[in-house]
């Protein structure tokens, strides 16, 4: 698999995506190679996300994803799916709550929970989720994106 997005960017009708509880959905999927592409450009080289016999005597036993990495989904997300072009992150909190691996399919699940039309804001809560439905991460995000309320 050639880069994380499993979906293609898309240019939504953004006029009917804009309302609350709007839920978006992306699946993606990091490997070994991000890992560590990551890793160099973080210089966040714990040897929890490198090495196989360290990962192996820690409490997850094998090696995990970095929690800003996975994170990073959002921004490609808001970046180029919804609202794609033109949106500013202004914030991001994330909660690490189990740990994530290489090769495993996850969702991001998105969802509209403010829209502020004045300062042309959206909050939005933010998810990511296993195949099961577990949630590894969650959090909150504010974008702004002028051309939304033009």
């Amino acid at each position: 698999m050639n880069g994380i997005p499993l979906k293609t960017p898309c240019t939504p009708n953004y006029m009917g995506d804009l309302q609350v509880n709007k839920v978006f959905n992306h699946k993606f999927v990091f490997s070994q190679e991000h890992v560590l592409l990551f890793a160099e450009a973080s210089g966040d080289r714990n040897p929890v996300h490198l090495s196989d016999e360290y990962a192996s005597n820690t409490i997850f036993k094998k090696k995990i994803i970095h929690g800003f990495l996975a994170g990073s989904v959002f921004s490609s997300f808001f970046g180029m799916i919804f609202p794609g072009e033109g949106s500013i992150y202004l914030s991001q909190n994330m909660k690490f709550l189990r740990p994530m691996f290489v090769d495993i399919l996850y969702e991001a699940e998105i969802t509209i929970k403010e829209i502020n039309h004045d300062r042309k804001r959206i909050t939005f809560e933010t998810n990511v989720k296993d195949a099961e439905g577990e949630i590894k991460i969650t959090g909150e995000a504010i974008i702004y994106n002028e051309k939304l309320f033009t």
